[in-house]
């Protein structure tokens, strides 16, 4: 069965052409996932969400669309969705506290929220400016590795030490601000 027909069908809400289309391209998106993901139990649950997705959506696609640019499209936006909601504010303060608990644990229940939010915008502020600048990008506007280095015109790897670095300094002044 030709590529658009495959689509045809599927959108149309034949079960078997979904079948068949995930049988055909379920490696693809694997192998394209495991391309930024490490755990297999991870690409697989991102694999299975993309075909998910494809198939509440099979009503819209676009039967003039090849199915492997669909899925490439489809899993490209679940990974860097999934890399956004991970490197937001409320991790980095899930992280701060845990690396407070692990250094006393008595100061992590007093500090209320918004004055630990404030602490780490005034510690951010402290950093060299290019970090201050990688940061905010990712936790205060969301953007992923890949779309702060297309703005900045450096690499997602540069991005990404950055963002370490960060982190690092971060626990770092915590940790030396408890004792």
């Amino acid at each position: 069965m030709k590529e658009r027909d495959l689509i045809l069908r599927v959108k149309q809400g034949d079960k078997d052409a979904f079948s068949l289309l995930y049988t055909r391209y379920w490696r693809q998106v694997y192998g394209f996932t495991r391309l930024y993901i490490d755990s297999v139990a991870d690409a697989e649950e991102i694999v299975q969400e993309v075909f998910v997705r494809l198939w509440e959506h099979h009503p819209v696609l676009d039967e003039e669309k090849k199915p492997d640019g669909i899925l490439f499209i489809m899993t490209r936006n679940i990974i860097f969705n999934r890399f956004r909601k991970s490197f937001n504010e409320p991790f980095l303060i899930d992280t701060i506290a845990s690396a407070w608990d692990m250094a006393d644990g008595a100061v992590a229940g007093e500090v209320e929220t918004e004055d630990l939010r404030q602490y780490i915008r005034t510690l951010v502020e402290m950093l060299p400016a290019r970090q201050q600048e990688v940061f905010k990008l990712s936790r205060n506007e969301g953007l992923s590795y890949k779309e702060i280095a297309e703005k900045l015109h450096i690499t997602p790897k540069t991005v990404e030490r950055h963002i370490n670095e960060v982190l690092k300094q971060l626990r770092r002044k915590l940790n030396a601000d408890l004792k």
